[in-house]
């Protein structure tokens, strides 16, 4: 029964990193997330991940490996689409404006419209 709570406990932690990771690839911003918590906890797991082999455990092991891939990938996207150099993703504002008909009066959106 032990076994089946740690390896449960386990996949869903590192499963909780999986939709962090989709989105922040699909929005490719990453502007929310706290780059020194990340930092932090990557260490963390690195070294979750070291103290796994210094004991021979390889649920500890890993568990703590797999989200450390899931964690480095959050990270590395968060240096790489962070700050000046990142691209804005399209805000709901500009995604409503691309979706306005040709027919539309210049600066009525589909929203403001529909709210008439």
């Amino acid at each position: 029964m032990k076994d089946i709570i740690g390896t449960l406990a386990a996949m869903l932690t590192t499963a909780a990193f999986v939709p962090q990771v989709l989105h922040t690839w699909r929005t490719r911003r990453a502007d929310d997330v706290s780059l020194g918590m990340y930092v932090v906890f990557t260490l963390g797991l690195a070294l979750w991940t070291a103290y796994g082999f210094l004991i021979s455990s390889w649920p500890v092991i890993l568990a703590n490996a797999a989200t450390l891939v899931l964690a480095l990938a959050i990270l590395g996207m968060k240096l790489r689409w962070s700050g000046a150099a990142a691209l804005p993703a399209p805000s709901l504002a500009d995604r409503r404006q691309d979706a306005t008909p040709a027919s539309a009066p210049p600066g009525k959106d589909v929203a403001a419209r529909d709210e008439h």
